[in-house]
């Protein structure tokens, strides 16, 4: 008998990862994705076309996260041996503009799956996993971050994440759930969403070595991040429901740079020779011709900067067996290549 998986939030860029992985541990995959104007299943679109898999294998339905009656009436439909949770308002500084939906969506969407769980009467059926973020940790600057760190978002994307994290916790002791935490550090990829910093930074540096853009505006050019592949990260997701006992772990590759140290690394596979001049908001970065390639603007700044973001994930190395296959370069060069195909 098969397994049955959920995915909410199957269309954006861990979803797609975690459907193509479980599929090829001969899951039946279900997803959900929100009704929409325009296509928004870009990212899964291309299990339609694997000739391999049979389309019944991976099925999609519409729903809301924000929405109970859906999440209740799916569960209860598919009843599902797994349910992982990735859909969210996920970018920091939307979360700022829009902060009671990031509420609804972030927090009170944990809620609503772990409460049609048990209102379905699957605790000891359905495992759940809550996808939880490194943003929890905030302007604690204490590195590394492990599972024992203190949290303190500085974000309303941080703060709902962090309900999120309680709720699934006080469900697994309350009603013996096994329901889980992954603190995911910053983890990339070709899929994804263009506004976020690593892909901004891929795509306008593709098209300046193209010549098709000029110049790339960025906030604090010294936030440091510990960036992993994706692709990684999802094997950590169905790690953590495959073991005896639902635990919390931290998901990273134990390595960080600067977002200056990206562009440079960035740069340095497209061949592009920049050089940096000034300091602060005045720092700028220069091609060979002196034309302005890079720039700070205050208005990608976040009201509260989350520093440093170092992550320890010698829990999972430990109980998952689980560690990073893939390195910052070898991230960069996928995504420069997946980019540079467009043209």
């Amino acid at each position: 008998m098969k397994k049955k998986a959920l995915i909410f939030g199957i269309t954006g860029q861990d979803g797609s990862y975690l459907a193509e992985f479980l599929l090829k541990k001969n899951y039946i995959v279900h997803g959900v994705k929100r009704r929409s104007s325009t296509i928004n299943t870009e990212r899964v679109d291309h299990i339609y076309q694997e000739p391999h898999l049979k389309k019944r294998t991976f099925i999609l339905h519409y729903g809301d996260i924000t929405d109970s009656l859906s999440v209740t009436r799916l569960i209860n439909e598919i009843k599902p041996n797994e349910i992982y949770n990735l859909a969210a308002q996920s970018h920091v500084q939307v979360s700022f503009e829009s902060p009671e939906y990031t509420a609804n969506a972030d927090a009170l969407g944990a809620l609503r799956i772990l409460e049609a769980i048990r209102f379905n009467k699957l605790e000891k059926k359905t495992k759940f996993y809550q996808a939880g973020t490194s943003e929890l940790y905030g302007l604690n600057e204490k590195v590394p971050q492990n599972e024992k760190t203190l949290f303190h978002p500085a974000s309303p994307y941080g703060v709902a994440k962090l309900y999120a994290h309680w709720i699934t916790i006080n469900y697994r002791e309350a009603y013996n759930m096994f329901a889980c935490n992954g603190i995911l550090f910053n983890h990339e990829s070709p899929r994804r969403g263009e506004t976020f910093v690593t892909q901004k930074i891929v795509q306008a540096l593709c098209k300046i070595k193209l010549k098709k853009q000029k110049t790339l505006f960025l906030g604090n050019l010294y936030s440091k991040r510990d960036w992993g592949h994706a692709k990684d990260f999802v094997e950590a997701m169905w790690l953590m429901l495959q073991q005896k006992n639902p635990e919390d772990f931290v998901i990273a590759t134990g390595n960080q740079t600067t977002v200056k140290n990206f562009i440079n690394l960035v740069s340095k596979e497209l061949k592009l020779k920049i050089r940096w001049r000034g300091k602060g908001i005045k720092e700028r970065a220069f091609d060979e011709d002196n034309n302005l390639i890079v720039a700070c603007d205050k208005t990608y700044y976040r009201p509260l900067e989350v520093n440093s973001l170092l992550g320890d994930a010698k829990k999972a190395r430990k109980k998952l067996n689980w560690k990073p296959k893939s390195s910052l370069k070898s991230l960069i060069i996928d995504m420069i290549s997946s980019e540079m195909q467009k043209y």
